[in-house]
């Protein structure tokens, strides 16, 4: 199944959709109690998925073209990123792919949806890039699990953009605030279920910047499985449902190009994966 965060005309509330083709239904109008947004539809696990599932067969419809939507996710008890995951972006950058996976927290604040316009000041930075990643939602409590097991905890999969500011990245020892900027964590449009992604180490994964493809990889390139990631990750701390675990990019950063290619004002950057998802940010950056 696929679902997503829409917000009706009027209003300032998202609302969770199931997305049937070019329809949507709104969970929340089809039983008393219904989810109104994913973390809820976690929570109630595997017996409310079912229900959502069994009740969409009568729901009424909504055309899925022009609905405005949220991020993905709304409230996660945490978001999760991996870095240098991909041997080529880690070579790009002049980094160096660690033995153990590069992790950092994103910041709330940063969550936007699609088709949304991502806005920052010119005197924070001139430098700010694009990063497709797969993301991955927990289920149920993971804790100390081994990687052959780490899949049965994932809900399900949406895309993510990473967008960061370079400059502020190599200039601090750390990476959250570079990027967690006000809107530079797009998600989404859509949450697909995890039986709807038998292997998530098989999935196309690609950037276009106003009209040109800036990476075009796969998720087998990952130097760490997304099975590797969540098991890592577990031993030191339980991920609790709802979480977001970004997993990394691949190679065609625009930092690493010569020139330089950075998101400019009015830039507009799609960053998608098959089968998942397309996921478009607009850009503008104030003088």
């Amino acid at each position: 199944m696929r679902f997503a965060h829409v917000v009706p005309p009027g209003s300032d509330a998202p609302r969770l959709v199931l997305v049937d083709g070019d329809e949507t239904v709104f969970v929340d109008e089809l039983f008393d109690g219904a989810p109104r947004a994913l973390e809820q539809l976690i929570d109630g696990g595997d017996e409310l998925l079912e229900r959502v599932r069994a009740s969409a067969a009568s729901g009424v419809r909504h055309p899925l073209e022009g609905q405005r939507y949220a991020s993905a996710v709304l409230s996660p008890p945490v978001i999760l990123a991996i870095g240098l995951n991909y041997a080529a972006h880690s070579s790009e950058l002049g980094l160096k792919t660690d033995s153990t996976p590069t992790v950092f927290v994103l910041w709330p604040n940063s969550l936007a949806g699609h088709d949304d316009t991502t806005i920052w000041p010119r005197s924070l930075s001139e430098s700010v890039d694009y990063e497709a990643e797969l993301g991955v939602i927990i289920g149920t409590p993971a804790k100390d699990v081994a990687p052959e097991a780490a899949l049965d905890h994932v809900w399900g999969y949406t895309v993510v953009n990473d967008i960061t500011a370079r400059d502020i990245q190599y200039s601090e020892a750390q990476w959250s605030r570079c990027k967690s900027f006000d809107g530079f964590t797009p998600t989404g449009p859509f949450v697909v279920t995890a039986d709807e992604v038998p292997d998530p180490q098989a999935l196309h994964i690609w950037t276009v910047l106003d009209g040109r493809t800036m990476q075009d990889a796969t998720t087998a390139q990952m130097v760490r499985p997304v099975s590797t990631l969540i098991s890592h990750l577990s031993k030191s701390a339980t991920l609790l449902p709802g979480t977001l675990i970004s997993t990394g990019s691949p190679g065609g950063a625009g930092y690493s190009r010569d020139p330089q290619v950075f998101l400019r004002d009015r830039s507009t950057v799609t960053v998608g994966i098959d089968g998942i998802g397309s996921l478009t940010t607009h850009c503008r950056i104030l003088d």
